[in-house]
């Protein structure tokens, strides 16, 4: 089957002819299989000029690739960071633009960053395949790039563009080669510089768009304008050609240092303290409780109890309301030994509450809870608390606790998930109290004083109908505090 395409060639003129300022010369390729077949024409046709007869060809013609042009598509290469999709954010071109290397495409979103995409041929935008905000895939066309020319134009080409005699003859006459691509030649054209007279930097002494950069500056002082379209990367210049001096920002430097200091103090206790509770399969169970009616009582007794010198909180209630709990279910009041297979039931509740201080997290006890009055469970509250600021809690004061209660929300917080200190078997956080919505038994809407409690309890001997029975027991006191009154001993 047979093939043809056209090229066009440059090629020296002779002297007799040299004021015509620009030659087409067609020659029309067969191609038969993969055999390439060249009709060479013994008559070349000018216009305006009689038909001559050339005898070498070769002498004349200087062939390279075809200026017609190759539609290429732009694939989107891998971005790195194992992105395989990127959204289009904006398109800096158009169909019909004239893009060269190096010149902006468009920009992509990933799900990390945004990356400006740019071209890698000189030629003409043909067709862009992705609208605004549309999903673009690695490795499939983004444009279609029509090139000014095909590989080999970008190589050995001799420069034949349509100039004055004087011009045509110190460039072309002498069979000297010059070696640029159409885009560093469209720019000499432009500013009117003899490609001759430019030296190069590149490979082989290839002209790059710096060294027609520089000789413009060198030569009128003038510096060229940017171009419209934003470049990521220019091609870095010598340092020894380039006069404007490059802004450098200079990191911030940072001169802190690592600290390495051994763990001590109560620090060192709680380290110990908490591996050996995580060994224990803890259960959680948490529940919300309306302090509405106790907040009232505690607005009335608060003037009394600062009257004989005691600061009243809401720990006193706490503490006695979970202490009249134990007693309907010792179990959680219990230990057990190091392989769980005994448990003791403890006569007295030593309920203990957690306390951050200076010197870190602390869990002091109150004593024998069970046979205190709210009034006494605060005189020792407000004691612990003053030692414990001063670093003063005695041995006594921070062993033999059966039960423990962490007041968190003192700090904030709703929610949270204790960890049981072993040998105890249960533990509870309280949240913050916050003013809520809720309904009466009638549906009206009133304001609630709402407390969150979180409990974990030692899943080997506590099942969750227990604990959650218990804190039942010990929500019902303290929504109404007078039913305290009746378990009181």
């Amino acid at each position: 089957m047979l093939g043809g395409w056209k090229g066009i060639f440059s090629f020296s003129l002779p002297s007799e002819m040299s004021s015509i300022s620009e030659i087409k010369i067609c020659v029309r390729y067969f191609q038969t299989c993969s055999n390439v077949h060249v009709l060479k024409p013994k008559y070349v046709c000018f216009f305006g000029y009689p038909s001559f007869k050339y005898s070498h060809p070769h002498q004349l013609l200087k062939t390279t690739a075809a200026l017609q042009g190759q539609v290429v598509q732009f694939k989107l290469s891998d971005i790195g960071e194992g992105i395989r999709e990127v959204t289009i954010k904006e398109w800096y071109v158009k169909e019909g633009d004239t893009v060269s290397q190096f010149d902006s495409i468009c920009e992509v979103q990933s799900d990390k960053a945004s990356v400006t995409i740019t071209s890698r041929y000189d030629g003409v935008i043909k067709k862009l395949y992705y609208n605004l905000d549309d999903i673009a895939y690695v490795g499939k066309p983004l444009v279609d790039i029509e090139t000014e020319a095909l590989k080999d134009s970008e190589e050995d080409v001799v420069e034949t563009p349509a100039v004055s005699h004087d011009e045509h003859t110190h460039q072309e006459i002498k069979g000297q080669k010059t070696l640029a691509t159409p885009a560093v030649r469209r720019l000499a054209m432009e500013n009117n510089i003899k490609l001759s007279e430019v030296v190069g930097s590149g490979k082989d002494g290839r002209i790059l768009k710096e060294d027609i950069l520089n000789y413009l500056e060198k030569q009128t002082g003038a510096i060229l304008p940017p171009s419209p379209k934003a470049e990521i990367v220019p091609p870095p210049p010598k340092p020894k050609d380039r006069t404007i001096p490059i802004p450098i920002s200079k990191p911030p430097v940072f001169t802190g240092k690592d600290k390495t200091e051994p763990i001590k103090g109560f620090h060192k206790a709680m380290v110990k303290t908490m591996s050996i509770a995580l060994k224990i399969p803890h259960f959680g169970y948490c529940d919300e409780v309306d302090l509405t009616e106790l907040v009232k009582l505690r607005e009335e007794l608060k003037p009394i109890a600062f009257a004989r010198g005691i600061k009243l909180s809401f720990l006193p209630f706490f503490l006695k309301a979970a202490s009249l709990g134990l007693l309907q279910f010792p179990i959680l009041n219990a230990s057990v030994d190091e392989n769980c297979q005994n448990i003791t039931y403890k006569a007295s509740h030593n309920i203990g509450i957690a306390m951050d201080t200076e010197q870190g997290l602390i869990v002091p006890n109150v004593k024998n809870v069970q046979i205190c009055s709210i009034f006494e469970i605060a005189t020792e509250l407000n004691r612990l608390q003053k030692l414990g600021s001063a670093g003063q809690l005695s041995t006594t004061d921070l062993t033999g606790g059966t039960f423990t209660l962490s007041n968190i929300g003192s700090i904030g917080g709703t929610y949270a998930k204790p960890v049981i200190l072993p040998p105890e078997v249960a533990i509870g956080a309280l949240g913050s109290i916050k003013v809520l919505p809720r309904f009466n038994e009638k549906g009206e809407v009133f304001k609630a004083q709402i407390m969150n409690v979180s409990w974990s309890a030692d899943h080997r001997i506590i099942d969750g109908a227990t604990m959650s029975r218990f804190s039942n027991l010990w929500k019902s006191y303290l929504e109404n505090p007078a039913f305290m009154l009746l378990d009181l001993k």
